[in-house]
């Protein structure tokens, strides 16, 4: 016989919290969370758009980035007086179509930053694994040498070796990789290092679990949710330093576009073709906006305790929608 209903705690199946040690199709969660969450939902929209057109660009950009005209040379977007069709968002000062560079510039841009969190992800992932499972002086070492490194400002280490080895795009993605691998280290350090104190990794050890089995059975599907945040979180940092060596001239390299390397292009014309700057600068706002947002709906999504206290709080608010107005 199931239990009587707790008076006033009213709410639909969905808003409930799953019930610890039980996990029923969580996928199906995620997007019943999702679904009733408008600012995530849009936010998802925007990058899985903006990810479409990168995957696509050949398809979608209507010319050659890298294709000048000097007869159309600075023409503005299509709904200015002196526009056209044929270039919707305008030109640069080379007659290239802004458009098109904004396509190809987002492959590029998300490119980068996809390679940089693969590899500072990895390597930063299995640092933390080795200093939270062997603890003592291996932890020790390894964790002193993140602290030595963090405290090293990231933007002036990849001006050094930049300047030394070259512009490029892999010595960009390996230059981010060097300067972003230790937040995921110190993470898993710290997800580990309180994992392993958990009765059951212990009963595991105990019975003779080799460290890799304890580590891929045990430790690793309590990282999951933490890394997929994170790793969210330094994309968009990776976006903003992409764009922002790029913007100081050390990093993505003409023939080839990015978003940060067209802001730095039409710098120089800001008064006179203000579209040059504008449309790469609010496509890094809005994919870095968005991806923020969903990051934090997925932390708080994915965390029992965040969970809990969310449906509290709609819980209270139902209460005070519905409870009866006092008569006079």
């Amino acid at each position: 016989m199931a239990p009587p209903a707790l008076p006033g705690a009213e709410g639909t199946p969905e808003d409930a919290p799953a019930p610890r040690g039980v996990n029923p199709a969580p996928w199906r969660q995620l997007l019943a969370e999702l679904a009733h969450d408008k600012g995530a939902l849009i936010s998802l929209i925007v990058v899985l758009l903006v990810a479409g057109t990168a995957i696509l660009a050949p398809l979608l950009a209507p010319y050659d980035p890298a294709a000048q005209s000097i007869i159309a040379r600075l023409k503005p977007p299509v709904w200015d007086a002196r526009g056209n069709w044929a270039h919707i968002l305008g030109t640069d000062n080379l007659g290239r179509d802004v458009l098109s560079r904004l396509i190809w510039g987002a492959r590029l841009t998300l490119t980068i930053a996809l390679a940089t969190s693969l590899i500072a992800g990895a390597f930063g992932t299995l640092i933390g694994l080795w200093a939270g499972y062997r603890g003592g002086r291996t932890d020790s070492i390894l964790m002193r040498l993140v602290d030595i490194q963090i405290s090293f400002p990231g933007i002036l280490l990849i001006l050094l070796v930049v300047g030394v080895i070259g512009p490029g795009v892999w010595t960009l993605v390996g230059v981010l990789a060097i300067t972003n691998w230790m937040v995921y280290a110190r993470l898993v350090r710290n997800v580990v290092s309180s994992t392993r104190a958990l009765p059951y990794v212990e009963a595991a050890e105990i019975v003779g679990c080799r460290p890799g089995r304890v580590i891929i059975r045990h430790i690793l599907p309590n990282l999951v949710s933490a890394l997929m945040t994170l790793a969210i979180l330094e994309f968009t940092n990776i976006i903003l330093a992409e764009a922002a060596v790029s913007f100081l001239g050390f990093g993505v390299q003409p023939p080839q576009t990015s978003w940060g390397l067209d802001v730095a292009s039409g710098r120089d014309y800001l008064f006179i073709a203000w579209w040059l700057v504008t449309f790469p600068g609010l496509a890094i706002v809005a994919t870095v906006l968005s991806l923020n947002l969903f990051a934090n709906w997925l932390r708080v999504t994915t965390d029992p305790e965040e969970r809990e206290k969310r449906f509290a709080r709609r819980i209270t608010a139902r209460r005070r929608r519905t409870r009866p107005v006092p008569q006079p």
